[in-house]
């Protein structure tokens, strides 16, 4: 039996066999070694938007974010894990791509012709409401903070600081999301 001993410098600089790993390689402009690394976390990554900002946006933004990651991934110091920092990196692309959506949202919201061809798909009584969909439901701000306390296990405080808001709002709007799901969920 062979096995592989990794030194980690950060998230693994060297791998058993004394070779560079995929991040230095694909930190060094390998791309045959950023698309594995594309491969290992794309999932959690589109899973992590989704859940942010719902399935109209999700694979762009994945997209977005490992564009990004592509072009900072040479500021990668290895202080923490790889995963770490490419999900703090995914993280303030989605509040970034919130941010500016909420600004489309108001001009749209100004501009009475496009409230007028709005259309909005109609309801259907016969769909099984899930956990998924019941959170895909829940008002941007309540989604945003329950996924990143709930789903991703941020703290209060970390997630008024990636906000900027105030540690009470993230409770408030933590503590609504979960009476609406509730809500959501009881009427199934």
């Amino acid at each position: 039996m062979i096995s592989a001993v990794v030194t980690f410098i950060g998230d693994g600089v060297l791998n058993g066999t004394g070779q560079k790993s995929d991040v230095a390689l694909a930190a060094a402009g390998d791309s045959s070694a950023f698309e594995r690394l594309y491969r290992a976390h794309v999932a959690r990554i589109h899973s992590l938007a989704r859940r942010m900002l719902g399935n109209d946006f999700a694979d762009e933004v994945t997209q977005d974010i490992f564009v990004r990651t592509w072009q900072k991934l040479s500021t990668f110091r290895g202080e923490s894990a790889f995963t770490t920092w490419l999900h703090r990196l995914a993280l303030n692309v989605i509040i970034e791509r919130r941010r500016s959506l909420a600004i489309q949202r108001t001009r749209v919201a100004d501009d009475p012709i496009a409230l007028d061809l709005a259309t909005v798909p109609p309801s259907r009584s016969d769909l099984r409401v899930d956990f998924e969909y019941a959170m895909g439901q829940l008002p941007e701000g309540a989604r945003e903070i329950f996924v990143l306390h709930d789903v991703e296990g941020y703290k209060h405080r970390e997630i008024a600081v990636m906000l900027q808001i105030a540690t009470g709002t993230s409770k408030r709007q933590l503590h609504r999301a979960r009476m609406l799901i509730r809500q959501q969920l009881g009427e199934a």
